[in-house]
């Protein structure tokens, strides 16, 4: 499996897939998450009269819970950083595991719509980028701890370019500083963030062709 993922890993799309793929599922809950560190509510509107089996009256309850609701947005903030540094995505990427299956539950157990759908595509993202960066968890899923592992570098030079943690960086702040300012309106700060995205994929293709 480590040599099919080596040679994937040297396909420029794929690395490039990859790299946006950290920037959305990071820039997602950066996005949802500053709204539960600040306090307020996921739904804007108070829903402790909707019934009690029903989904606005469960964010009801965390928000009412003040520091777990705080809690869950510091830990989906902080996940998502890691994930967008591309440096510290592979443990960016197995924090985010826990959270979204738990969110993939919630949505399952209360009617959400297509909520579902959404979230259970995230679940099956991230799980890629944990298969994607599998040489670097051998060390966890092999039992053997007197075994030696040697960890290589199977990353294309085009990937491990430090261009793309300084554009995480950009993505991560902009979107802290966008909510702050703008609160949630997700189209604009969708757009904003695809402008900086190709903006950053345009400067790394030229530098990359010196």
């Amino acid at each position: 499996m480590t040599n099919v993922l080596a040679a994937f890993k040297q396909k420029r799309w794929l690395n490039i897939f990859v790299i946006y793929l950290r920037y959305l599922i990071g820039g997602a809950f950066v996005f949802s998450s500053i709204p539960k560190i600040m306090g307020e509510r996921f739904l804007t509107i108070n829903s402790e009269n909707t019934p009690i089996n029903t989904f606005p009256h469960l964010f009801e309850t965390l928000y009412r819970s003040g520091l777990y609701w705080e809690f869950l947005g510091w830990g989906q903030l902080l996940a998502a950083f890691l994930l967008m540094t591309q440096l510290f995505a592979t443990l960016g990427a197995l924090i985010f595991l826990p959270i979204l299956l738990n969110i993939f539950a919630i949505t399952l157990s209360y009617e959400f719509g297509g909520t579902p759908i959404i979230v259970g595509l995230m679940l099956l993202a991230n799980i890629f980028l944990l298969i994607w960066d599998y040489n670097k968890l051998l060390v966890l899923l092999i039992p053997d701890s007197n075994k030696v592992l040697k960890i290589e570098n199977h990353y294309s030079e085009f990937f491990n370019n430090k261009g793309w943690v300084y554009l995480g960086a950009i993505i991560f702040v902009t979107t802290v500083v966008y909510v702050l300012i703008y609160d949630r309106n997700p189209t604009a700060w969708f757009f904003l963030c695809v402008a900086e995205g190709l903006a950053g994929l345009l400067y790394m293709n030229r530098q990359n062709k010196r």
